[in-house]
């Protein structure tokens, strides 16, 4: 990961912009620039991955105009040849370098034709105009506000921004900004039609194809990579495709409670299966209560969901971070929006379950793909998420959804069936049901965070605290808990955060209080 920040105007000021780029020089550590671009500043906080050398520092320049980008743009190497062939010079092999010619011919058309997650903001140096914007799924993260003497900012993360300006707003996915106002390029959570055409078997072929070149691309870095493996189906898949591609073990690592560890065993299966080294890293009740403030000072969000899930993600990278080289995580992350969670089992109808994939696909850039960002950047190790490939999400949310509703007894049953035939994973391993990571990390993580929560608050304080928060207001002593440290570091910005992650409660058997599986009544084997 890297992180960028933009002051919009000439009144910026330098140490203003520097204090505020370096509240975020975990996730580039290795150098910081800022430039001025005659009306305003670019900065960039740098952790190499493609171009390892000096030249490949950002921002980079080309005729007056500037660039920073935290992204990484799959595919650029024809892009390069084929400017180089139109004329265009390079100084280093960082994929982010063609970003200005190619804004140069193309104009913001250019942000519909990356292949990419990224974040980025340019200074135009023909119109003295910034324009900024974000790849579609918000995999990489980016935020604005306005400054209190009226200065537009962008910055990688809300803290950048805290004590700076009054409201602080995730940029939105998929859209770019000039001249004033934010334009949707591509909506990937839009379907207006469904391909109705391809049989079964058709569509998991396309799926496996798919995915295997969204995997393949993603394995292309100049720094070591690495794999999170938690022994479910869409971790366990990436690891066994990118096994299969780089023909040699790979390095995997799973995470998992000292006393009730269920993804464990399962990992250390596949691992076993596939070949690779791999890595266990074990925590207990004191590691899980001491990473709360942590990760949610990292996270910038109060969602329960998340900060439990993020606790063990948190470990493992720090652990990674710790102990290894690693500079690249590839992750199973978006799946689940896609193909299904455990809850959607109870959508009643395909336009249900349609809709809702939608509402997870728009809303994924502050809940799962935050969590890998956050827990994984703030150990200066980049994510890459196979499953948020653009032609692998286009094929598969326009999948006639009546294919996609669980017909089969086993959720996401079209991804498990598309990779039945390759055997680079165990059956039990395929066709194992669903556990949410937190509770796959063991059960008693969840439990402690409860149980420390308990502790907090009579029922009296939490009776009276709760009261204090009009939006998400919390409703159990732990999501209290979360809110209050939350506040702590981002005091007033709550509304970055849309509300709690929760099943949908106007579905037949998901009007539950707790966002974990562990409370629908079709959990059964996921627990095991």
């Amino acid at each position: 990961m890297c992180s960028i920040i933009g002051f919009c105007d000439r009144r910026a000021q330098y140490e203003v912009v520097k204090t505020a780029l370096l509240k975020t020089v975990s996730r580039g550590p290795d150098a910081t620039r800022i430039v001025d671009t005659g009306n305003g500043y670019l900065g960039f906080n740098r952790l190499s991955i493609m171009g390892l050398n000096d030249a490949g520092m950002q921002p980079f320049n080309l005729d007056n105009s500037w660039v920073v980008c935290n992204g990484e743009i799959y595919g650029f190497r024809p892009i390069k040849e084929r400017l180089i062939k139109e004329g265009c010079t390079f100084k280093s092999d960082s994929d982010c370098e063609i970003l200005l010619p190619f804004y140069k011919e193309y104009g913001t058309d250019m942000f519909r034709m990356l292949d990419a997650e990224f974040a980025l903001i340019i200074y135009d140096g023909e119109t003295s105009s910034y324009i900024a914007a974000r790849d579609p799924f918000g995999i990489r993260p980016l935020y604005y506000g306005t400054t209190d003497d009226g200065i537009m900012t962008f910055a990688s993360e809300p803290k950048n921004l805290v004590g700076l300006c009054h409201e602080i707003k995730p940029f939105p996915p998929g859209h770019y900004y000039k001249d004033g106002d934010f334009v949707c390029y591509h909506d990937v959570s839009k379907v207006n039609r469904y391909n109705t055409s391809d049989d079964l078997e058709t569509i998991c072929s396309e799926i496996h194809d798919r995915l295997i070149k969204g995997v393949e691309k993603r394995l292309d870095a100049d720094a070591p990579v690495g794999f999170l493996l938690s022994g479910g189906l869409d971790s366990s898949l990436v690891c066994a495709i990118s096994s299969e591609i780089l023909k040699k073990p790979i390095e995997t690592y799973a995470i998992g409670m000292d006393t009730d560890a269920i993804d464990l065993k399962y990992a250390r299966e596949v691992a076993d299966y596939i070949g690779s080294n791999h890595h266990e890293i074990i925590i207990d009740r004191n590691d899980v209560i001491s990473a709360i403030e942590p990760v949610i000072a990292a996270l910038g969000t109060y969602d329960i969901t998340t900060v439990r899930a993020s606790i063990g993600m948190y470990l493992i990278c720090k652990e990674i971070h710790e102990q290894s080289d690693i500079r690249v995580l590839l992750t199973g992350e978006i799946s689940d929006e896609l193909f299904g969670y455990k809850y959607t089992d109870f959508a009643p109808s395909a336009e249900e379950f349609q809709k809702e994939a939608e509402k997870r696909v728009r809303e994924l850039h502050m809940y799962d793909v935050l969590r890998a960002d956050r827990c994984i950047s703030v150990n200066s190790l980049e994510a890459r998420v196979p499953f948020g490939d653009l032609d692998f999400v286009d094929y598969v949310m326009h999948i006639d959804p009546e294919k996609k509703l669980n017909r089969y007894n086993k959720g996401k049953y079209l991804l498990r069936h598309a990779f039945e035939k390759d055997h680079i994973l165990p059956e039990d391993i395929l066709m194992r049901e669903k556990a949410a990571f937190s509770d796959a990390v063991g059960h008693s993580l969840k439990d402690d965070l409860a149980e420390y929560s308990e502790t907090q608050y009579s029922d009296e304080d939490f009776t009276e605290r709760c009261a204090l928060y009009s939006h998400a207001t919390p409703f159990t002593k732990e999501s209290l808990l979360y809110r209050e440290i939350f506040e702590k570091y981002y005091p007033g910005q709550s509304q970055m955060i849309v509300d709690f992650w929760m099943p949908n409660k106007t579905w037949p058997g998901c009007n539950v209080n707790d966002p974990s599986a562990r409370v629908l009544s079709n959990y059964g084997d996921s627990g095991k």
